[in-house]
């Protein structure tokens, strides 16, 4: 049987062995390491396999029936005794001292929401209409009846017929991947793209928290575009950095003369707002970066699907310095449990970049899976789901505006976009009553995302739509709550 008793250290501290053993039953008993219930192993079992007389283990049990700490039933065997088992104590707090990082951390970790959680059920504010089905207007990835399923499975098969164990070169990723990653980027992006300089990782949160590690000293200022993703807010101020917000307006982030060696930047779609940063500006900040002797953060989070409009040149794309690290992500494209973010780098970064990798990952994980997604892409099942992708959700993007304009026109001022799986929006109506709105939101079975916690400074309400994960009857159902619980208000306001 399974069982275990730290027995050494009570023989060192009790000199007759039956002694020692009641008191390692003892307290095993009183800590939980044995509950309530527990069978205790035989006297001959216990005296075999811990060297110990059967009168040693006998005398013991002896000890512990008599305190009542066990009970013994005849032909069963001897068993913990209920009352013995502990009660439950308050969680002491822990002595452990954590570093500046880690303590940084735990401070923050309440201050930056990192999303809104969908609620099981709307809020019963007030009377009125109750849906037991919930519309959640919250961004979402890709659905899973959209994916080519079988063909991927066939490059699943394909590439575990063929796999072979990790090399040197597989460090960074799998190397066909990074090639497949780097042939993409040249065609899709007008990027001049090496693999040898594409990282791996699991999410593009992973290369931006490793990159903000090695990048950021401690008290520098990190420039942020004031309203972005708040794990990037969390991962420059766990590293001690100081967030500078940097100004936004419709054609996105105003480049300024900050005195810091690192940008965080979205330029092809700025996060949350869509909006997109102009040639003249990104020259800017090029300019800026060389200057300064700064590195710029690229983050081309979910420009793949663009039904509109010509396509964005990257930052990247421009940099004849090699000072921008231009980051990617398979989430929005790829099923949900697939996680995967990339990281196109300056050679210079590309060493201490792996170091700081293997800490976390010394083989990476997932060699199958991105190997099979090397072949997805090599024959040309990647760029079909792409092309497929893109037409359904253009569609819906369109009606999701269409039905927003028909029954939603007075609340939300919508951005304009042509790519993305979002939709950003301004409150058109009084800030005071923003908070109320919410709530009969809810109460109408309305999910939104609220994108208070994305802003560094303080903004007007707006919130972020998702819309690729509806189909039409759902996103005109919607538009059709977010204004009755608009109504309602004012409804129980004249009451």
């Amino acid at each position: 049987m399974e069982f275990m008793l730290p027995l050494d250290s009570y023989l060192e501290k009790y000199p007759y062995k039956y002694a020692a053993l009641y008191h390692a039953l003892r307290d095993a008993i009183l800590n939980g390491t044995l509950p309530g219930g527990a069978r205790l192993p035989s006297s001959r079992w216990l005296a075999e396999h811990y060297g110990l007389s059967r009168g040693s283990v006998a005398e013991a049990y002896d000890m512990l029936l008599a305190d009542g700490y066990v009970l013994a039933e005849v032909g069963r065997g001897t068993f913990v005794a209920p009352a013995a088992s502990p009660q439950p104590q308050a969680d002491r707090e822990s002595s452990i001292m954590l570093s500046p990082w880690g303590r940084r951390l735990m401070r923050i970790k309440d201050c930056i929401q990192q999303d809104y959680a969908p609620q099981d059920t709307p809020i019963p504010r007030r009377k009125g209409p109750k849906h037991k089905d919930l519309i959640s207007l919250i961004p979402q990835g890709m659905q899973r009846e959209h994916f080519p399923h079988e063909e991927w499975k066939s490059a699943l098969y394909a590439a575990a017929r063929e796999a072979a164990e990790p090399g040197v070169e597989d460090r960074a990723g799998a190397a066909e991947l990074r090639e497949g990653i780097a042939a993409h980027l040249r065609l899709t992006r007008g990027i001049r793209a090496d693999a040898d300089t594409i990282v791996l990782f699991s999410g593009s949160m992973q290369g931006i928290a490793l990159l903000t590690q090695l990048l950021v000293a401690e008290g520098e200022d990190v420039v942020l575009e004031q309203s972005c993703y708040p794990g990037i807010q969390t991962a420059v101020r766990a590293c001690g950095g100081n967030p500078l917000p940097a100004a936004l307006d419709r054609d996105g982030l105003i480049p300024g003369g900050w005195d810091s060696r690192l940008l965080f930047v979205t330029p092809a779609r700025q996060y949350p707002t869509g909006a997109v940063l102009s040639l003249v500006r990104r020259r800017e900040l090029l300019g800026w970066a060389s200057r300064h002797n700064a590195v710029i953060i690229e983050d081309d989070y979910d420009s793949e699907f663009r039904w509109g409009g010509r396509p964005v040149e990257p930052l990247k794309a421009l940099d004849r310095e090699e000072r921008v690290v231009y980051i990617g992500s398979f989430s929005k494209t790829m099923p949900a449990d697939f996680r995967l973010g990339y990281a196109l780098v300056p050679p210079a970064l590309v060493g201490p970049l792996l170091e700081a990798k293997q800490l976390y990952d010394p083989l990476p994980p997932g060699l199958l899976e991105q190997r099979a997604l090397a072949r997805f892409m090599a024959r040309g099942g990647y760029a079909r789901h792409l092309r497929r992708m893109t037409r359904l959700y253009g569609a819906r993007h369109d009606h999701f505006r269409a039905s927003m304009s028909r029954h939603a026109s007075g609340l939300f001022e919508l951005e304009p976009g042509d790519a993305g799986l979002h939709v950003y929006a301004r409150w058109k109506q009084d800030p005071a009553q923003y908070a109320s709105f919410l709530e009969a939101v809810a109460a109408h079975g309305v999910i939104l995302r609220d994108m208070a916690a994305y802003h560094l400074v303080p903004s007007p309400p707006s919130v972020s739509f998702g819309f690729a994960h509806l189909d039409e009857e759902r996103l005109e159902e919607g538009a059709r709550r977010l204004a009755a619980a608009w109504r309602s208000l004012h409804l129980f306001r004249d009451e």
